[in-house]
Protein backbone atom coordinates (compact mmCIF):
# COMPACT_ATOMS: atom_id res chain seq x y z
CA UNK A 1 0.00 0.00 0.00
CA UNK A 2 1.30 3.32 -0.98
CA UNK A 3 2.85 6.25 1.85
CA UNK A 4 0.15 8.56 3.10
CA UNK A 5 1.52 11.92 3.19
CA UNK A 6 0.31 15.47 4.72
CA UNK A 7 1.37 18.74 5.30
CA UNK A 8 0.86 21.35 8.30
CA UNK A 9 1.76 24.93 7.24
CA UNK A 10 1.19 27.60 9.21
CA UNK A 11 0.25 31.19 8.52
CA UNK A 12 2.69 32.09 10.81
CA UNK A 13 5.60 30.95 12.67
CA UNK A 14 4.62 29.46 15.96
CA UNK A 15 0.53 29.22 14.74
CA UNK A 16 1.02 25.77 16.27
CA UNK A 17 2.46 23.50 13.39
CA UNK A 18 4.84 21.62 15.58
CA UNK A 19 2.33 20.91 17.70
CA UNK A 20 -0.09 19.54 15.64
CA UNK A 21 2.24 17.28 13.61
CA UNK A 22 2.67 15.76 16.94
CA UNK A 23 -0.58 15.26 17.63
CA UNK A 24 -1.50 13.26 14.84
CA UNK A 25 1.76 11.20 15.06
CA UNK A 26 0.60 10.09 18.45
CA UNK A 27 -3.10 9.46 16.97
CA UNK A 28 -2.04 7.33 14.22
CA UNK A 29 0.56 5.59 16.89
CA UNK A 30 -1.61 5.05 18.75
CA UNK A 31 -4.15 3.34 16.46
CA UNK A 32 -0.94 1.37 14.76
CA UNK A 33 0.05 2.95 11.71
CA UNK A 34 3.19 3.39 11.04
CA UNK A 35 3.95 6.63 11.47
CA UNK A 36 6.74 8.97 10.76
CA UNK A 37 7.44 12.68 10.58
CA UNK A 38 9.25 15.27 8.55
CA UNK A 39 10.22 18.29 8.04
CA UNK A 40 12.37 19.99 5.15
CA UNK A 41 13.83 22.38 6.25
CA UNK A 42 14.50 23.77 10.27
CA UNK A 43 15.77 27.12 11.07
CA UNK A 44 16.61 25.94 14.72
CA UNK A 45 19.21 26.98 17.55
CA UNK A 46 18.28 23.84 19.30
CA UNK A 47 18.73 20.44 18.16
CA UNK A 48 18.94 16.98 19.19
CA UNK A 49 20.82 14.38 18.61
CA UNK A 50 19.52 11.26 16.57
CA UNK A 51 20.29 7.84 16.64
CA UNK A 52 22.35 7.75 13.15
CA UNK A 53 24.83 10.06 15.07
CA UNK A 54 23.26 13.34 13.58
CA UNK A 55 21.53 16.82 14.59
CA UNK A 56 17.90 17.63 13.95
CA UNK A 57 16.03 20.50 15.13
CA UNK A 58 14.11 19.50 18.40
CA UNK A 59 10.78 19.71 17.11
CA UNK A 60 11.12 17.04 14.68
CA UNK A 61 12.70 14.77 17.86
CA UNK A 62 9.62 15.62 20.06
CA UNK A 63 7.57 14.48 17.28
CA UNK A 64 9.44 11.20 16.82
CA UNK A 65 8.50 10.51 20.04
CA UNK A 66 5.18 11.29 19.70
CA UNK A 67 5.56 8.65 17.02
CA UNK A 68 7.38 6.21 19.18
CA UNK A 69 10.36 6.20 17.34
CA UNK A 70 14.08 7.34 18.07
CA UNK A 71 14.98 10.64 16.39
CA UNK A 72 16.93 10.04 12.87
CA UNK A 73 18.43 12.75 10.61
CA UNK A 74 15.96 12.09 7.83
CA UNK A 75 13.09 13.59 10.20
CA UNK A 76 14.88 16.82 9.22
CA UNK A 77 17.33 16.86 6.53
CA UNK A 78 18.19 20.62 6.39
CA UNK A 79 18.73 22.25 8.87
CA UNK A 80 20.02 25.84 9.63
CA UNK A 81 21.39 27.27 12.80
CA UNK A 82 22.09 30.78 12.79
CA UNK A 83 25.25 32.52 13.54
CA UNK A 84 25.27 36.02 12.61
CA UNK A 85 21.78 38.04 11.00
CA UNK A 86 22.75 37.13 7.28
CA UNK A 87 24.50 33.61 7.81
CA UNK A 88 24.15 30.19 9.15
CA UNK A 89 25.50 26.52 9.65
CA UNK A 90 23.98 24.82 7.17
CA UNK A 91 23.07 21.04 8.19
CA UNK A 92 22.70 18.13 5.89
CA UNK A 93 21.27 14.80 7.24
CA UNK A 94 22.67 15.78 10.70
CA UNK A 95 25.92 16.50 9.45
CA UNK A 96 27.60 20.11 9.24
CA UNK A 97 28.33 20.96 5.73
CA UNK A 98 29.77 24.50 5.14
CA UNK A 99 28.08 28.12 6.52
CA UNK A 100 26.35 30.39 3.94
CA UNK A 101 25.25 33.77 3.91
CA UNK A 102 21.84 33.98 2.85
CA UNK A 103 21.85 34.79 -0.96
CA UNK A 104 24.43 31.55 -1.24
CA UNK A 105 22.20 29.59 0.74
CA UNK A 106 19.09 30.73 -1.73
CA UNK A 107 21.90 29.11 -4.47
CA UNK A 108 22.38 26.17 -2.84
CA UNK A 109 17.94 25.06 -2.45
CA UNK A 110 17.95 22.99 -5.57
CA UNK A 111 20.98 20.97 -4.32
CA UNK A 112 19.20 21.37 -0.80
CA UNK A 113 15.87 19.85 -2.49
CA UNK A 114 17.73 16.52 -2.94
CA UNK A 115 19.14 15.97 0.08
CA UNK A 116 15.15 16.62 1.26
CA UNK A 117 14.09 14.33 -1.76
CA UNK A 118 16.60 11.36 -0.46
CA UNK A 119 15.24 11.26 3.12
CA UNK A 120 11.67 11.84 1.71
CA UNK A 121 12.45 8.51 -0.60
CA UNK A 122 13.17 6.57 2.64
CA UNK A 123 10.62 7.51 4.67
CA UNK A 124 7.48 6.98 2.67
CA UNK A 125 9.36 3.41 2.21
CA UNK A 126 9.77 2.42 5.36
CA UNK A 127 6.36 3.67 6.89
CA UNK A 128 2.78 3.65 6.23
CA UNK A 129 2.17 7.59 6.92
CA UNK A 130 4.16 10.58 6.81
CA UNK A 131 3.16 13.87 8.94
CA UNK A 132 5.12 17.21 7.18
CA UNK A 133 5.45 20.32 8.63
CA UNK A 134 6.37 23.19 7.12
CA UNK A 135 8.57 26.01 8.49
CA UNK A 136 7.10 29.86 8.65
CA UNK A 137 4.24 30.71 6.34
CA UNK A 138 3.73 29.92 2.36
CA UNK A 139 3.04 33.26 2.08
CA UNK A 140 6.37 34.70 2.28
CA UNK A 141 6.16 35.07 -1.15
CA UNK A 142 10.05 36.75 -1.45
CA UNK A 143 10.91 33.03 -0.25
CA UNK A 144 8.96 30.87 -3.09
CA UNK A 145 11.16 31.16 -5.85
CA UNK A 146 13.18 27.56 -5.20
CA UNK A 147 11.17 27.15 -2.13
CA UNK A 148 11.71 23.68 -0.09
CA UNK A 149 10.49 24.28 3.15
CA UNK A 150 6.31 24.92 2.59
CA UNK A 151 4.51 24.90 -0.98
CA UNK A 152 7.75 23.96 -3.39
CA UNK A 153 8.24 20.76 -1.54
CA UNK A 154 4.30 19.84 -1.47
CA UNK A 155 4.09 21.07 -5.03
CA UNK A 156 6.84 18.37 -5.47
CA UNK A 157 5.86 15.39 -3.95
CA UNK A 158 2.08 16.20 -4.42
CA UNK A 159 1.17 16.62 -0.56
CA UNK A 160 -1.93 17.44 0.76
CA UNK A 161 -1.98 20.31 2.69
CA UNK A 162 -4.02 21.65 6.19
CA UNK A 163 -3.10 25.24 6.87
CA UNK A 164 -3.30 26.41 10.92
CA UNK A 165 -3.25 29.93 12.41
CA UNK A 166 -3.57 30.89 16.12
CA UNK A 167 -6.31 32.88 16.96
CA UNK A 168 -4.58 34.07 20.58
CA UNK A 169 -2.91 36.02 18.34
CA UNK A 170 -5.72 37.77 16.62
CA UNK A 171 -6.69 38.65 13.11
CA UNK A 172 -7.47 34.84 12.64
CA UNK A 173 -9.70 35.16 9.40
CA UNK A 174 -7.49 38.02 7.84
CA UNK A 175 -4.17 35.39 8.47
CA UNK A 176 -6.17 32.55 6.64
CA UNK A 177 -8.02 34.19 3.87
CA UNK A 178 -4.52 36.52 2.83
CA UNK A 179 -2.80 33.21 3.17
CA UNK A 180 -4.81 31.57 1.00
CA UNK A 181 -4.80 34.54 -1.33
CA UNK A 182 -1.41 34.83 -1.96
CA UNK A 183 -0.94 31.31 -2.81
CA UNK A 184 -0.87 30.03 -6.69
CA UNK A 185 -3.65 28.41 -8.12
CA UNK A 186 -2.06 24.76 -7.72
CA UNK A 187 -1.23 25.73 -4.02
CA UNK A 188 -4.15 27.08 -3.14
CA UNK A 189 -6.05 23.47 -4.69
CA UNK A 190 -3.37 21.56 -2.43
CA UNK A 191 -4.85 23.28 0.67
CA UNK A 192 -7.70 20.67 1.54
CA UNK A 193 -8.75 22.74 5.47
CA UNK A 194 -7.68 25.22 8.11
CA UNK A 195 -7.51 24.35 11.74
CA UNK A 196 -7.86 27.26 14.49
CA UNK A 197 -5.07 27.12 17.13
CA UNK A 198 -5.19 28.20 20.90
CA UNK A 199 -9.27 29.22 21.27
CA UNK A 200 -10.42 30.05 24.90
CA UNK A 201 -13.68 31.22 25.39
CA UNK A 202 -17.43 30.11 24.62
CA UNK A 203 -17.35 27.98 21.09
CA UNK A 204 -20.21 30.00 19.89
CA UNK A 205 -19.19 33.01 19.49
CA UNK A 206 -16.67 31.83 16.89
CA UNK A 207 -19.25 29.79 14.96
CA UNK A 208 -20.58 32.77 12.43
CA UNK A 209 -16.98 33.07 11.76
CA UNK A 210 -16.33 29.86 10.86
CA UNK A 211 -19.17 29.64 8.46
CA UNK A 212 -18.41 33.05 6.61
CA UNK A 213 -14.12 31.60 6.19
CA UNK A 214 -15.82 28.05 4.64
CA UNK A 215 -18.30 30.15 2.34
CA UNK A 216 -15.56 32.65 1.69
CA UNK A 217 -12.81 30.01 0.78
CA UNK A 218 -14.55 27.32 -0.13
CA UNK A 219 -12.71 24.95 2.19
CA UNK A 220 -13.90 23.31 5.37
CA UNK A 221 -12.56 24.13 8.63
CA UNK A 222 -11.61 20.80 9.95
CA UNK A 223 -11.06 21.58 13.66
CA UNK A 224 -10.81 24.24 16.40
CA UNK A 225 -8.10 23.61 19.05
CA UNK A 226 -8.37 24.78 22.81
CA UNK A 227 -5.24 26.91 24.33
CA UNK A 228 -3.92 24.36 26.11
CA UNK A 229 -2.48 25.62 29.29
CA UNK A 230 0.52 24.35 31.30
CA UNK A 231 1.52 22.74 27.70
CA UNK A 232 4.93 22.23 28.61
CA UNK A 233 6.66 21.41 25.28
CA UNK A 234 10.36 22.25 23.81
CA UNK A 235 10.67 25.44 23.07
CA UNK A 236 12.05 25.90 19.13
CA UNK A 237 12.97 29.23 18.49
CA UNK A 238 11.64 31.57 21.44
CA UNK A 239 12.82 31.25 25.01
CA UNK A 240 10.37 29.79 26.78
CA UNK A 241 10.00 31.66 29.92
CA UNK A 242 6.85 30.21 31.65
CA UNK A 243 7.04 28.42 35.14
CA UNK A 244 5.53 25.66 37.18
CA UNK A 245 3.32 26.83 39.53
CA UNK A 246 3.98 26.08 43.33
CA UNK A 247 3.36 26.42 46.68
CA UNK A 248 6.60 26.02 47.75
CA UNK A 249 9.34 28.53 48.61
CA UNK A 250 12.09 28.52 45.89
CA UNK A 251 15.20 27.21 47.49
CA UNK A 252 17.37 28.58 45.03
CA UNK A 253 17.52 31.90 43.05
CA UNK A 254 18.84 31.07 39.62
CA UNK A 255 19.48 33.83 36.25
CA UNK A 256 20.92 32.88 32.92
CA UNK A 257 21.68 35.89 30.42
CA UNK A 258 19.26 35.84 26.52
CA UNK A 259 22.29 37.21 24.76
CA UNK A 260 21.74 37.16 20.52
CA UNK A 261 22.59 33.72 19.57
CA UNK A 262 21.55 31.76 22.52
CA UNK A 263 21.72 28.10 21.67
CA UNK A 264 20.11 25.13 23.15
CA UNK A 265 18.01 27.27 25.82
CA UNK A 266 15.69 24.24 26.77
CA UNK A 267 19.00 22.87 28.64
CA UNK A 268 17.62 25.13 31.62
CA UNK A 269 14.13 23.77 31.20
CA UNK A 270 14.97 21.31 34.15
CA UNK A 271 15.58 24.70 35.97
CA UNK A 272 12.49 26.34 34.70
CA UNK A 273 10.42 23.90 35.63
CA UNK A 274 11.61 22.55 38.88
CA UNK A 275 9.16 24.03 41.63
CA UNK A 276 11.61 24.74 44.60
CA UNK A 277 13.95 26.83 42.05
CA UNK A 278 13.27 30.27 40.80
CA UNK A 279 14.81 30.74 37.64
CA UNK A 280 14.32 33.57 35.22
CA UNK A 281 15.91 34.76 31.86
CA UNK A 282 17.83 38.21 31.92
CA UNK A 283 16.65 40.04 28.69
CA UNK A 284 19.12 42.92 27.20
CA UNK A 285 17.48 45.79 28.82
CA UNK A 286 17.30 44.13 32.15
CA UNK A 287 19.69 44.41 35.19
CA UNK A 288 21.50 41.21 36.32
CA UNK A 289 19.10 40.50 39.92
CA UNK A 290 20.99 39.25 42.74
CA UNK A 291 21.09 35.62 42.48
CA UNK A 292 22.00 32.18 43.83
CA UNK A 293 23.36 30.70 40.57
CA UNK A 294 24.54 32.67 37.50
CA UNK A 295 24.13 30.21 34.43
CA UNK A 296 25.76 30.84 30.71
CA UNK A 297 23.90 28.95 28.64
CA UNK A 298 25.32 27.78 25.19
CA UNK A 299 25.89 30.11 22.30
CA UNK A 300 26.33 29.66 18.15
CA UNK A 301 28.70 32.60 18.07
CA UNK A 302 30.65 32.74 21.35
CA UNK A 303 32.96 35.52 20.84
CA UNK A 304 30.48 37.85 19.39
CA UNK A 305 28.00 36.94 22.43
CA UNK A 306 31.07 37.24 25.37
CA UNK A 307 31.11 41.06 23.82
CA UNK A 308 27.10 41.14 24.16
CA UNK A 309 27.55 40.55 27.63
CA UNK A 310 30.21 42.91 28.27
CA UNK A 311 28.72 45.72 26.36
CA UNK A 312 25.43 44.95 28.52
CA UNK A 313 27.34 45.19 31.90
CA UNK A 314 27.50 41.48 32.75
CA UNK A 315 31.21 41.82 33.32
CA UNK A 316 30.47 43.29 36.70
CA UNK A 317 27.30 42.16 37.44
CA UNK A 318 29.04 38.61 37.39
CA UNK A 319 32.09 40.00 39.65
CA UNK A 320 30.08 41.22 42.09
CA UNK A 321 27.71 38.32 42.23
CA UNK A 322 31.23 36.08 42.89
CA UNK A 323 32.87 38.36 45.18
CA UNK A 324 29.29 38.29 47.26
CA UNK A 325 29.77 34.32 46.90
CA UNK A 326 27.55 33.80 44.44
CA UNK A 327 28.68 30.92 41.63
CA UNK A 328 28.88 30.64 38.27
CA UNK A 329 28.52 27.69 35.75
CA UNK A 330 28.85 27.65 31.87
CA UNK A 331 27.12 25.18 29.29
CA UNK A 332 28.61 24.42 26.05
CA UNK A 333 29.66 28.22 24.57
CA UNK A 334 29.03 29.37 28.03
CA UNK A 335 31.53 27.13 29.47
CA UNK A 336 34.06 28.13 26.71
CA UNK A 337 33.92 32.38 28.32
CA UNK A 338 34.92 30.72 31.40
CA UNK A 339 37.72 30.16 29.66
CA UNK A 340 41.38 32.35 29.23
CA UNK A 341 40.62 32.76 25.52
CA UNK A 342 38.33 32.42 22.75
CA UNK A 343 40.16 31.77 19.42
CA UNK A 344 38.67 31.55 15.93
CA UNK A 345 41.79 32.11 14.11
CA UNK A 346 39.24 30.63 11.17
CA UNK A 347 36.74 32.73 11.49
CA UNK A 348 34.13 29.95 12.16
CA UNK A 349 31.87 32.08 14.18
CA UNK A 350 32.39 35.70 12.56
CA UNK A 351 35.83 37.29 11.70
CA UNK A 352 38.68 35.58 12.58
CA UNK A 353 40.72 36.35 15.81
CA UNK A 354 40.11 36.10 19.81
CA UNK A 355 38.99 37.66 22.67
CA UNK A 356 40.01 37.82 25.98
CA UNK A 357 37.81 35.54 28.04
CA UNK A 358 37.22 35.04 32.38
CA UNK A 359 39.48 37.81 33.04
CA UNK A 360 36.96 40.43 32.64
CA UNK A 361 35.23 38.60 35.53
CA UNK A 362 37.98 37.55 37.37
CA UNK A 363 39.54 40.97 37.76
Amino acid sequence: MPCISLMVQGTTSDAGKTTLVAALCRILQRRGVRVAPFKPQNMALNSAVTVDGGEIGRAQALQALAAGLEPHTDFNPVLLKPTTDKKAQVVIHGKVAFDLDAKAYHDYKPRAMGAVLESWGRLTAAYECVVVEGAGSPAEINLRDRDIANMGFAEEVDCPVILIADIDRGGVFAHLVGTLDLLSPSEQNRVKGFVINRFRGDISLLESGLTWLEERTGKPVLGVLPYLHGLMLDAEDAIATVTVDSQKAPKIKVIAPAYPRVSNHNDLDPLRLHPEVDFRWIGPGETPPPADLIVLPGSKAVRADLEWLRSKGWDTAIQKHLRYGGKVIGLCGGYQMLGLAINDPLGLEGQPGSTPASACWNA
